[in-house]
């Protein structure tokens, strides 16, 4: 199953300079629930982004179009969506987690959406392509509104693809 992990503003917004636009302690640890022991697949630039560059406990595969340097180790490099799509093609659960190209090139392929809808509009250079939720099902939604890290609410989303 390929599913797609993403925050996403009321605006489609999703990053800005190569950055996250807010910081959402219960979602990143959602994140790292959801995504632990599978692996995820991202572009050059997010895993740059990555403050301790590759994620622990997952397979991090990074569409790239020249080998990646991995920090060291801990990352393969995939040249195409299909040698990614290789990669994975036993695996039960596949996260496709950014950047904004990656996402708009994987949206037409995934299964599942995991999706954490920001309530607030936001100033960005990176946006979500537009989704056709008649292509999709919601299974699961949680509204957060009591988080006081943050003056916003914002609630959690799970969608399958209707087949």
């Amino acid at each position: 199953m390929l599913s797609i992990i993403v925050a996403i503003a009321q605006n489609n917004a999703i990053g800005k300079d190569n950055q996250l636009l807010w910081h959402i302690s219960n979602d990143l640890k959602r994140f790292k629930r959801i995504t632990a022991g599978h692996s995820v697949i991202m572009g050059k630039r997010t895993l740059l982004s990555l403050p301790s560059g590759p994620l622990p406990k997952r397979r991090n595969i990074v569409l790239s179009d020249k080998l990646t340097d991995c920090f060291g180790g801990g990352c393969e490099t995939a040249f195409s969506i299909e040698d990614a799509l290789k990669k994975v093609e036993n695996e039960n659960e596949v996260f496709i987690i950014g950047g904004g190209m990656v996402y708009e090139q994987f949206l037409p392929l995934a299964d599942k959406m995991y999706l954490t809808i920001v309530e607030k509009d936001f100033d960005a250079d990176t946006f979500f392509s537009e989704i056709d939720f008649s292509e999709w099902e919601l299974i699961e939604k949680e509204t957060i509104q009591d988080d006081s890290s943050v003056d916003f609410s914002y609630r959690y989303e799970t969608w399958i693809r209707r087949r």
